[in-house]
């Protein structure tokens, strides 16, 4: 009899299935830069999307974040200069989700004290997690938890965190329409100096 134990092989299912950070990679490829680089449309447009959806994936919105880009989006269409990629927008707001909207909330409540001079309000991130926790109980059911998210959002916090939002909505958002208009602008210089070469060539 071998000595050796023999491991067992790993199982398929484990080969084929993807990492985290590959599935991000190809999620931010198919929704954020492909959109940007085939859009027929000028590139201040994808820019434009960039723009709307990192400004409500930023405020507390989460969860009606892509009905808000809907309304913006149809309002938005009626007037050329302002219309932007509805598809663009609608993925840039996944930046801000389940798993990361505690944090930006926190972020957004511990702003909104400061610009409102609450010195002596301001509490750690623990401390902040509990009292969140306390809103919801495990008992609840969804509306009941809708009901009660609507509450703190719009009774108890929501006028600090929608203010404290604001600098970080905006500031962030214009950081993703002028990276983004670079990126378009950058990616049809370099496909128009390809396209011109191989014109070069095709004449040589």
């Amino acid at each position: 009899m071998n000595a050796h134990k023999i491991r067992p092989a790993p199982r398929a299912d484990r080969q084929r299935r993807p990492d985290m950070m590959g599935r991000l990679r190809r999620l931010l490829r198919y929704r954020i830069v492909v959109p940007m680089m085939r859009s027929r449309h000028s590139p201040e447009h994808a820019a434009r999307g960039s723009f709307v959806g990192l400004f409500w994936a930023f405020t507390p919105s989460v969860g009606i974040q892509m009905p808000l880009v809907l309304i913006t989006w149809t309002l938005a269409r009626r007037f050329p200069r302002w219309d932007f990629n509805l598809v663009l927008a609608i993925a840039w707001t996944w930046t801000t989700n389940a798993f990361t909207a505690l944090p930006c909330y926190y972020v957004f409540h511990l702003t909104g004290q400061v610009m409102f001079g609450h010195w002596d309000r301001l509490a750690g991130f623990a401390s902040f997690r509990l009292m969140w926790n306390d809103i919801f109980t495990a008992e609840q059911s969804m509306l009941e938890q809708l009901q009660a998210l609507a509450r703190v959002l719009i009774l108890d916090w929501g006028v600090t965190m929608l203010v404290g939002s604001l600098p970080w909505a905006l500031v962030i958002a214009w950081l993703g329409y002028r990276y983004s208009l670079k990126f378009v602008l950058a990616y049809r210089h370099a496909r128009h100096e390809r396209m011109m070469k191989r014109h070069r060539n095709r004449v040589a």
